[in-house]
């Protein structure tokens, strides 16, 4: 009797294979061991011992383990990367493709695979490391329980952590980050949100003054409930009900050259938002003084600027306003008036400019100021250089004192000791 139209010899159909012409071409593909052989045959590989060599070399080392692997464990100054995702997240965490490269996985085999991955993307100084992490940790080398995002962080920030130039590295970056801000009105109210909402662990607010309803046109931290409450009280509310993860530390005082240095101190960042010269050229000194990089951004009814003074390697304060002008060229927000929605502008691309700096992500504004007006809708740059003359310098820290001077333009700057 023949064989019924349709049907297929058995060894086909238990392999799942309608057309039986496919059973020569199945023949002919390579086995996982086939494919792990010609990879490894393509790449260099190494053992935990000369790995560890390269790493003291100067070579990165790229773990490709998925994240619950590297929870239990890593070896400290790793770059992680699953596997999975190694194609897509690589370019955007590591742009140099000459920079030297161990790659480390569980046992030697995802890495064989990734080294030869990256040798197809132009990596080009790429080994895997074969025993992988079990065996280094095996031979009693270093490694640690590394900080990793709770879950419910995870699902927090899942915005963040699709970005290659963040991810969950950049992520534990802002959250063991502390950004003070010098006021906690028109442009520390968008500042802090935003630090707050991209998880900046450690915030300070340092304001002495109570919420006015005058405040409430431009100070989104505040409402109508809190008129009268101290400002940075309301902030705190604020904020922590926005983000828990975040420790929002409040100075409730007049800052001054008895206090300013011991507020600063510690502080990654500082986020400028005073509205007077006193607090500017003070704050400016004690940042110097410190290296700490100051995020400045002032307003004026419809015109606001933005730029980053960061004393170790660019301009200060002093470098671009010498001299404050007379109170009659600078009046105040309650003086002159503000369009309400200028402050949220300038302070968003604050608190922009301070997760730059501290993710060391792209081109900051350290060296160039961005005027804004609102009118027509421009934003304008220019280069700010520094002041040769300059005596209030990163490189005369030694020498600064802390002071408040009457003349606020004068170089606050001890003389040397003689001999």
């Amino acid at each position: 009797m023949g064989q019924a139209e349709g049907n297929v010899p058995d060894r086909a159909r238990v392999s799942g294979i309608a057309n039986p012409d496919q059973l020569g071409r199945l023949s002919i593909m390579p086995s996982f061991r086939e494919l792990l052989t010609a990879a490894k045959g393509r790449i260099e590989e190494t053992d935990p011992a000369g790995a560890e060599a390269l790493l003291a070399e100067g070579h990165l080392l790229l773990d490709v383990r998925e994240p619950d692997e590297y929870e239990q464990g890593a070896i400290p100054g790793s770059m992680h990367i699953p596997r999975g995702t190694l194609e897509s997240g690589i370019e955007g965490r590591l742009t140099d493709r000459s920079q030297p490269i161990v790659v480390m996985c569980a046992g030697g085999v995802r890495s064989a695979f990734a080294a030869d991955t990256l040798a197809q993307l132009g990596y080009t100084d790429v080994v895997s490391m074969d025993g992988g992490f079990n065996r280094w940790k095996d031979e009693g080398r270093e490694w640690t329980t590394p900080r990793t995002l709770s879950a419910e962080q995870r699902n927090r920030y899942q915005r963040h952590l699709l970005l290659p130039e963040v991810g969950e590295e950049g992520q534990l970056g802002l959250l063991a980050a502390k950004v003070l801000l010098l006021g906690a009105g028109g442009l520390g109210s968008p500042a802090a949100l935003y630090l707050a909402a991209a998880g900046v662990g450690t915030i300070g607010i340092i304001d002495m003054d109570v919420v006015d309803e005058s405040n409430l046109q431009r100070q989104i931290l505040h409402n109508q409930e809190r008129i009268g409450d101290r400002k940075v009280d309301s902030a705190k509310k604020t904020l922590t009900a926005l983000n828990p993860d975040v420790n929002v530390v409040t100075y409730d005082v007049r800052l001054g050259a008895d206090n300013i240095m011991e507020i600063l101190e510690g502080y990654d960042v500082i986020v400028d938002g005073a509205d007077n010269f006193p607090s500017r050229y003070l704050l400016n000194d004690a940042s110097v003084k410190l290296g700490i990089p100051v995020v400045h951004g002032s307003i004026f009814r419809f015109e606001g600027q933005v730029t980053v003074f960061d004393p170790r390697e660019g301009v200060t304060y002093r470098d671009m306003l010498p001299e404050a002008p007379p109170a009659e060229f600078a009046p105040s927000c309650a003086e002159a008036g503000v369009l309400g929605v200028l402050p949220g502008i300038v302070g968003s691309i604050q608190a922009l400019e301070a997760i730059k700096l501290i993710l060391g992500l792209g081109d900051g504004l350290s060296g160039r100021l961005v005027a804004f007006d609102a009118m027509d809708m421009s934003f304008r740059e220019y280069r700010l250089q520094r002041d040769p003359d300059l005596e209030v310098t990163w490189e005369n820290r030694d020498r600064i004192q802390i002071a408040e001077l009457d003349g606020l333009c004068m170089p606050n700057v001890s003389e040397p000791p003689a001999g």
